[in-house]
């Protein structure tokens, strides 16, 4: 038995972690690691993805409220920002005020594009994706008012 103010007992209390207790950790944590973390990487994908459909209806919304109050939608050329400023066009006498307060971007931070009359339908709103060219497959593929489900 160890008197408590020996060295002996002292040297037993300062015991540390042995460096395969360490290891054992480490090692457990990284195939932890490597489990988890595919799992999460895909989710951001597809996170983006839905939150870029749902900006499309969103912006959708905004523009069906443009085209009751000033009877049709905006040209081309006008673009997505004749929802949030009034166009210079005179003929655009019942602006109501800011239908979105922005200008809006999708989640990797491009603009969205707009069409009038659209190649899908009556409009076109759109994003090219991550990659932010035409086409692509998964996160890269254009995302339209079209296909939003």
């Amino acid at each position: 038995m160890s008197i408590p103010n020996s060295p002996r007992y002292a040297a037993r209390c300062q015991q540390g972690f042995t460096l395969i207790e360490i290891m054992v950790v480490v090692i457990i944590l990284g195939i932890l690691a490597a489990i988890v973390a595919p799992n999460v990487i895909g989710r951001v994908g597809d996170a983006q993805v839905s939150a870029a459909r749902q900006d499309l209806r969103g912006i959708e919304s905004a523009l069906k409220l443009y085209r009751l109050d000033n009877f049709g939608y905006p040209t081309t050329e006008q673009g997505l920002s004749a929802l949030v400023t009034k166009p210079a066009d005179p003929s655009i006498r019942n602006w109501k005020g800011s239908y979105l307060e922005r200008q809006p971007k999708d989640p990797w931070g491009n603009a969205y594009l707009y069409l009038n009359p659209g190649n899908n339908g009556e409009i076109d709103i759109y994003t090219l994706g991550r990659d932010g060219r035409p086409g692509g497959d998964g996160e890269d593929a254009d995302i339209g008012n079209w296909d939003a489900e």
